[in-house]
């Protein structure tokens, strides 16, 4: 029998308007240390976040973009990226006041990280 092994993960939330603190759901970090695993899923529905009115969604896939490409790390992830798996989860999801913010951190357990990823991204954001 395998052997469920501990993750974390952050939601990935545009904010628009900072000050109102209304969100959109776009996509899931995870962070699976026993399985050296960090990966973020990002998805933006473009119907629900036209509710919000004028976005700059070419900014937003900016920076959702950034995040993916710090999880993977090595070349073009810049200073970060250089960084261990669990130091740039917690850089990834370190509190700020931007359009584009995470959820706090939550674990679980789990069989398979990028399974759990999926399915994550299923129930939060899709």
């Amino acid at each position: 029998m395998q052997e469920k092994h501990l993750f974390e993960y952050a939601v990935i939330r545009v904010i628009p308007r900072v000050e109102r603190g209304e969100f959109l759901n776009v996509g899931v970090i995870i962070y699976c240390q026993p399985h050296g695993f960090l990966r973020a899923s990002c998805e933006i529905d473009q119907q629900r976040i036209a509710a919000f009115g004028d976005v700059e969604l070419a900014e937003i896939k900016e920076h959702l973009r950034s995040i993916e490409v710090i999880c993977e790390g090595g070349e073009g992830s810049g200073p970060i990226g250089k960084l261990s798996r669990g130091e740039r989860f917690r850089w990834l999801t370190a509190p700020r006041s931007t359009i584009v913010q995470t959820s706090p951190v939550h674990s679980g357990l789990c069989l398979d990280p990028a399974e759990t990823l999926n399915d994550l991204m299923e129930k939060l954001v899709r």
